[in-house]
């Protein structure tokens, strides 16, 4: 069954790198640009360790609960991969403590309640010895300033930004979205890019723009996508709780 599954997961790798070359290639752009990451939520530790094999280094999760778990079996799974954990779901305060023991990277920062609780559990985490440097962020913004499904409205994402910068323990890297319903993805992504380049005029360095996943990354790609986020594509349809 391992080697079945891995051999399903080499296929399922290639083929959504050749989406990423080919949307490079019509974009004019260098596949080298865009990082691909895997999204394991609902699925089990075995399909990250084979990832992991097959040469993935960023695995990313929604649910803290349920990725807290998962990275330290990972580790005893996988002891010496170089793997990067990213935090792309939304995120409550109450979680910050936990989140900075195990992610490299958060890209739902969408309060400055939440950036601050992130910025003082990286310090502890620092002072205590459970890490090393400070933590990349990204600001999540909302496209359509629809807040429930989280996300910084755009016209105050520059607000925010300025507020991380201030702190220490937080590395500013960019922003991430995911495009509404109510818009076709090259407007929403096209609106995206637009509120990344303004940002980076007062902040070069945040650079990543993390936007598409498994049916709209080709579209993300052609407005400057950094990273993409691919769950379903790789993985397969995700696994259902028993009724």
């Amino acid at each position: 069954m391992t080697e079945q599954r891995r051999a399903e997961l080499a296929e399922a790798l290639a083929e959504v790198r050749t989406r990423i070359d080919d949307a490079c290639r019509a974009a004019g752009r260098a596949p080298e640009q865009v990082r691909l990451l895997a999204v394991t939520k609902t699925f089990p530790v075995t399909d990250a360790a084979l990832l992991c094999d097959l040469g993935m280094v960023d695995l990313a999760e929604n649910r803290e609960q349920e990725a807290v778990d998962k990275a330290a079996e990972l580790r005893e799974l996988r002891p010496e991969a170089p793997v990067r954990w990213h935090m792309v779901g939304r995120l409550q305060r109450n979680k910050a403590r936990s989140v900075v023991r195990w992610a490299a990277e958060v890209q739902s920062v969408d309060s400055d309640r939440l950036a601050d609780a992130l910025a003082r559990a990286t310090g502890n985490a620092i002072e205590a010895g459970e890490r090393t440097g400070p933590l990349d962020v990204l600001v999540q913004v909302s496209i359509d300033g629809d807040p429930a499904r989280g996300g910084q409205p755009l016209g105050t994402l520059g607000a925010l930004a300025d507020s991380i910068t201030r702190r220490s323990e937080l590395r500013l890297r960019g922003i991430m979205a995911v495009a509404p319903l109510t818009m076709t993805p090259q407007e929403a992504f096209g609106r995206l890019a637009e509120a990344a380049d303004r940002l980076r005029e007062d902040h070069p360095e945040a650079t990543e723009l993390s936007a598409g996943m498994t049916n709209d990354l080709e579209a993300a790609i052609t407005h400057g996508s950094t990273c993409v986020r691919v769950g379903t594509a790789l993985l397969g349809t995700r696994r259902l709780a028993s009724p």
